[in-house]
């Protein structure tokens, strides 16, 4: 397989595509990519590659990931995705009188500030301080998976343990059952979309009447989440 050279550029593509997709090495990529369109591969040949290719390659090697997944990773192999914007400036923290109920939501992003990650291969988690009809960007956290353990979504989850809920594009089940085991609450965003307006939808909500679920998370009381229940009932 290494017998025909790959340009520098295409080894730049293939780490970075390989990035985007969970539990998935350069090599693993590149057993996918001969497969699918041969050695060496080349931007001609990745240019007419198509997620369908790509999913049932190699006897469908990559057949259980997600498209959101698969199509970033196309994205990074066919030049598209190299220049990743970097992260938004960080900005203060609530004040006290804004801070009450207030909690910390993790973002799953891959560029600027989008929600567009995967749990198990976002480039960096989003850290808001979010509070009824407030929030703010309070911290990056960049994934080094240079010094992960073997258990790599019990380390992403770690890194945001401080925080009450997350917001991702796509998360795997045993990945979602290490967020859950540390009491964080995984919210799925299939379409993705600008972290900004989802924790300003989010403010909102904790201004008006959270769920039950959301109540629990502020810290609410029980009768608090009941009356919150029996309004949602009767609405």
């Amino acid at each position: 397989m290494t017998d025909q050279a790959i340009s520098d550029d295409m080894a730049l593509r293939i780490g970075l595509a390989a990035r985007a997709l969970p539990d998935t090495d350069p090599a693993r990529l590149l057993r996918v990519l001969v497969d699918a369109v041969g050695l060496p591969p080349t931007a001609a040949k990745l240019d007419e590659l198509s997620v369908k290719q790509l999913k049932s390659a190699a006897d469908g090697e990559l057949a259980e990931v997600d498209a959101h997944s698969l199509k970033a990773a196309l994205a990074f192999l066919k030049g598209q995705g190299a220049d990743v914007a970097p992260p938004p400036d960080l900005e203060a923290p609530l004040g006290d009188a804004e801070a009450k109920g207030s909690i910390l939501v993790a973002c799953a992003s891959n560029g600027g500030e989008l929600l567009d990650g995967h749990f198990g291969s976002c480039r960096r988690f989003l850290i808001y301080q979010v509070a009824a009809g407030a929030y703010r960007l309070i911290d990056v956290r960049a994934i080094e998976d240079s010094v992960a353990t073997d258990d790599k979504n019990a380390d992403r989850a770690a890194l945001i343990r401080d925080c009450q809920v997350l917001f991702v594009a796509s998360i795997g089940g045993p990945a979602a059952a290490k967020v859950v085991k540390l009491d964080i609450h995984p919210i799925k965003y299939p379409q993705g979309g600008n972290a900004r307006e989802r924790m300003a939808a989010l403010a909102e909500q904790l201004a008006d009447k959270p769920p039950p679920w959301l109540a629990k998370v502020m810290g609410q009381s029980n009768e608090e989440r009941i009356r919150f229940e029996r309004d949602a009932e009767d609405a």
